[in-house]
């Protein structure tokens, strides 16, 4: 199985970009969409994502109306973001949607403008480099502006859970840290905005489970997550892609298929 996984998967940081926006990035669409009929993000929302990725969270923002704007430190993510939120004007004139979207390639850490929603939606995005990032986004604001933060529910509850144990595994070397997603426990979302000077608000939970159509693509979206390359510099990409590809028998299907039941969990907060 092994070669059949390495001749499927795009080499360089480039292709595993193009592997998160095609493949992986859709997995969290119930989560974008049930913050967004929450907050009733539409015409008037100021929208800050840190960490915007390929943008598609940005773009169902955009389609109802709201002003955004992306950061993230993934230079090729967010060229595709570009691609899809900022496409060359056709007759030489602004669409609306480009009129109302911005995108920084300098990273979360500074972001610039007034915001009145601040989203962190990847999962992947470390609490070390959050933290700052949610303090330049909020030590300019206006009192009340509303933050969002999202992470896995919890490991019982998360299918794939199981499958990052190896992520920590082959990374063990490395130190602990290293491989850490934000696995929800009851209240680390409410310690890290509390940590970040928020007031916790509200919460909730939301079904995102990952469908795949085969297991090479399975292994190729779940490698895009980022959450496994300090395992991949502790061994090495084949192995790590040939532990994943055996870490999914369980999750495979009849049809060839692998579905993964998860629960994503996200708190809203205050400034």
């Amino acid at each position: 199985m092994a070669p059949v996984l390495y001749r499927g998967t795009r080499p360089g940081a480039e292709g595993r970009a193009r592997d998160w926006a095609e493949i992986q990035e859709r997995m969290l669409v119930p989560l974008y969409e049930t913050v967004y009929d929450r907050l009733e993000v539409g015409a008037g929302t100021r929208l800050l994502s840190l960490g915007c990725g390929s943008g598609l969270a940005l773009l169902l923002a955009v389609a109802r109306g709201a002003t955004v704007t992306g950061c993230d430190t993934d230079g090729e993510r967010l060229a595709l973001a570009r691609e899809r939120l900022l496409p060359e004007p056709r007759w030489g004139a602004p669409s609306g949607a480009r009129a109302r979207t911005r995108l920084l390639p300098c990273g979360p850490r500074e972001p610039v403008g007034d915001f009145d929603l601040v989203t962190a939606f990847d999962p992947a995005l470390p609490s070390a480099e959050l933290l700052p990032a949610l303090g330049a986004a909020t030590g300019r604001a206006a009192r009340g502006r509303t933050v969002v933060l999202a992470g896995w529910g919890p490991p019982e509850r998360c299918a794939t859970s199981r499958v990052l144990r190896i992520a920590a595994r082959l990374a063990e070397p490395r130190g602990p840290a290293a491989c850490e997603p934000r696995l929800s426990g009851r209240d680390d979302l409410e310690d890290l905005a509390r940590a970040a000077g928020l007031r916790p608000d509200g919460s909730g939970r939301v079904s995102c489970p990952f469908g795949y159509p085969d297991p090479a693509s399975a292994v190729r979206g779940l490698v895009s997550t980022g959450l496994f390359d300090a395992a991949v510099e502790a061994t090495d990409q084949q192995q790590v892609e040939k532990e994943i590809a055996e870490a999914l028998h369980p999750y495979r299907r009849p049809d060839g298929t692998v579905r993964m039941e998860n629960v994503f969990r996200y708190v809203i907060a205050r400034g």
